[in-house]
């Protein structure tokens, strides 16, 4: 069975650091992408980054762009997420998901372009960030 396991969430001050990571089991990153979600209390979901496995090709909302970065290490089926310079805006619940097709990774990665609603094929448990100010 696939499983997305998503951790490293916790609370932290304005301006700090946190390092998210997001570890597949039950597929092997091929030619697929992985994104990150938040969920804020009384908020829709907000697709955050999404980076693809095989060409590396990565998105990025606005609202973190510049301070968030997106990493993926293949070897060990895991996807980072480094949150720099946070705000008490990014209080959230993160989720993972992953999409294995059958678009290219890059493809499903380039539809947080252009839509809000992206598909993916599984998601991961949530892990709480809480910004303090």
């Amino acid at each position: 069975d696939v499983q997305l396991q998503a951790f490293g969430g916790g609370l932290v001050q304005t301006g700090g650091f946190l390092r998210l990571s997001c570890e597949a089991s039950g597929f092997t990153f091929d030619d697929d992408a992985i994104g990150w979600f938040r969920q804020a209390p009384g908020k829709e979901r907000e697709g955050v980054s999404c980076i693809s496995s095989s060409d590396g090709y990565t998105y990025y909302a606005d609202s973190v762009k510049g301070r968030f970065t997106i990493s993926s290490d293949n070897a060990k089926n895991t996807v980072y997420l480094q949150m720099h310079s946070l705000k008490p805006e990014d209080t959230a619940v993160y989720y993972c998901a992953a999409d294995v097709g059958p678009l290219r990774g890059s493809a499903q990665c380039r539809l947080h372009e252009v839509t809000a609603s992206v598909d993916y094929d599984y998601w991961g448990q949530g892990t709480l960030v809480t910004v303090s100010s």
